[in-house]
């Protein structure tokens, strides 16, 4: 494992905003399931990731480095005892993942809690892997909100045995190596003393049993790869760029454990007339040099279809209007903005003879 900062391409100096962004981005690209994915690169992101986007984990990190996580030992004065007084990698680098009994000592709890990170007997079963997929929707559908259908292709819970792995009506087994409890314990012994490691039984891998027969439509996993379609809600007034989670709705975990999370990164698409600026949207209407200095009436495109608005005698070139409440609405519910219509005054380029005489004489009246 490298550098976690060197695998996501940030600074040592990044923001929370700028993890998640770049996390976000390699994960999508380099996601298994998707073509020139990187299994192993995708676990690397995820746990640099985990790490980085933890307040404590981070500056465990920054003043640990990556070995933070792995359990320190600090003495107090007049204790005889320091972490910097011995290097236990040596001893203890072929143990890493397993846990220890220490014969004429009562140090099997807190190695056993160091090296197997807290969790003691069988192999916890993995969570799912969260999904991340991009959507496409329009400037309309981003305004009035929208609900989309996605198919997701992604391990599944097994329909035949619901995610056990055992073939319908099959038997479980105890495990005949580790006797069921899902652990081989290994006792060496060394200058130091006799000292235990316990490790995960390969044979039913943690579980401590198994069924006689695997199921054999999943082969035993409990999950299978299959398209799944999911209807998703966006909400009115999102953000190009937001992102929508949906917890459970990633890939299923092992054997009933919890399933991974779904994340929408919503793209909107420009619209050829509107720009929308925070809540409100602007758009540009051209009218004629007469009704801007005579005044009138000019219909207005809006979202929400088109409107009257009434020019005042001797509008600029330039000007904005407001209608209220015709932006777009608050995606938090609260409020709705505006549309601000920018006049834009068109002068004639091509005039005939009378025309320009009018002008002539609207310029000496003026005068």
């Amino acid at each position: 494992m490298g550098d976690f900062y060197e695998i996501l391409g940030v600074s040592k100096n990044a923001g929370d905003d700028e993890i998640k962004k770049a996390y976000r981005r390699l994960a999508h690209k380099y996601h298994p399931d998707k073509a020139g994915g990187d299994e192993k690169k995708f676990k690397e992101i995820n746990e640099a990731y985990q790490v980085l986007s933890d307040k404590n984990k981070r500056a465990q990190y920054d003043q640990f480095g990556p070995n933070f996580g792995q359990g320190g030992f600090s003495g107090s004065a007049g204790q005889g005892f320091s972490g910097g007084d011995f290097d236990f990698s040596d001893i203890f680098s072929s143990a890493r993942g397993g846990s220890f009994e220490f014969g004429g000592g009562d140090f099997s709890d807190i190695f056993s809690d160091i090296f197997s990170g807290g969790r003691k007997g069988a192999r916890g079963k993995k969570r799912g892997q969260d999904i991340q997929v991009d959507l496409e929707i329009s400037f309309q559908e981003m305004v009035n909100g929208t609900k989309k259908k996605l198919n997701i292709y992604k391990r599944s819970v097994c329909e035949r045995c619901f995610g056990s792995g055992g073939e319908p009506g099959s038997k479980q087994k105890i495990c005949s190596v580790c006797k069921g409890t899902g652990q081989i314990k290994k006792t060496t012994r060394s200058i130091f003393g006799s000292f235990s490691q316990v490790s995960v039984c390969l044979e039913c891998l943690g579980e401590g049993k198994f069924y006689e027969k695997k199921c054999h439509q999943c082969g035993g996993d409990g999950r299978v790869k299959k398209n799944e379609e999911i209807e998703i809600e966006i909400p009115a007034g999102i953000f190009d760029g937001q992102t929508i989670s949906i917890s459970g709705a990633g890939e299923a975990g092992e054997k009933g454990a919890q399933a991974g999370d779904l994340y929408i990164l919503v793209h909107v698409l420009p619209h050829k007339k509107f720009i929308r600026k925070n809540q409100d949207i602007l758009s540009e209407e051209k009218i004629s040099f007469a009704k801007a200095a005579l005044g009138g009436e000019t219909n207005v495109e809006t979202i929400f279809g088109e409107l009257i608005l009434k020019i005042p005698a001797g509008t600029q070139s330039g000007e904005i209007f407001r209608i209220k409440n015709k932006g777009v609405p608050d995606f938090q519910n609260r409020g709705q903005g505006h549309h601000l219509v920018k006049i834009i005054v068109e002068i004639p380029t091509r005039l005939n003879q009378r025309q320009k005489k009018l002008i002539q004489e609207l310029e000496e009246a003026g005068d």
